[in-house]
Parts: structure tokens; sequence; C-alpha cells
């Protein structure tokens, strides 16, 4: 069956990077739109960056400049790239599989979750 495991969290100074992963069995991401989504503390969870089949990516606007997704096709794995973190990045980071090659920001195309890594930054 599908599963999305992330991993890479931790906590940080303000200032400083970290890598999420997330690594996927039971299907291929090559064919899929991977997206990375957040959730703090009070707050609803919001898209943070997609990445499709052929690897056209899109950033939400808090973090444009700061983040980076990527994947790598032959280890099944897809990856969030975070410097220059700042408290307001603290949350739970979840990787999730979309429906279709291409990517959405709505999240009730993404029917496979991964059980989230917790990402604190202090400042």
């Amino acid at each position: 069956q599908v599963q999305l495991v992330e991993s890479g969290g931790g906590s940080v100074q303000a200032g400083e990077s970290l890598r999420l992963s997330c690594s996927a069995s039971g299907y291929t991401i090559r064919w899929y739109c991977m997206g990375w989504f957040r959730q703090a503390p009070g707050k609803e969870r919001e898209g943070v960056a997609f990445i499709g089949s052929a690897g056209s990516t899109s950033i939400v606007d808090s973090v444009k400049g700061r983040f980076t997704i990527s994947k790598d096709n032959a280890k099944n794995t897809l990856y969030l790239q975070m410097n220059s973190l700042k408290p307001e990045d603290t949350a739970m980071y979840y990787c999730a599989r979309g429906d279709w090659s291409y990517c959405s920001w709505r999240q009730n195309e993404y029917h496979y979750w991964g059980q989230g890594t917790q990402v604190t930054v202090s400042s």
C-alpha cells in the first residue's frame, strides 16, 4: 500500500537550515504531484511547496527564496530544503501525494499523507 514517511525535522535557531525528506513506498513518485504542507498550533493546515511529475514547482509566498522543493525519482524520495528559518515556520510538516501528475493547492486532491515531522524554530 502507499506509505509516506517524513524525517528531518527538529529544533533549530532562527536563521538555521533543515532538510526534510519524505520516503515513499507502494508507488512511484515520478508520476504524481507531491506536496509539502504544514500546520502550526491553532492554525489551519496550509500548502507550502509542490512539485509536479515533470518537475515544475510552486512555492507559497511566505517561504519563497528560503525553501526549495525537490525530488529524487530513483530514490523515490521528496525533499524540502528550508533555509533562513524563522519562528513563524514552526509547525508540523507533512508530505502528501496528489491524485494527478499536475499539482493543485486544493488539499482535497491529496489522499495520501505522511505522519508528519515537527519543525520548531526559536528566536
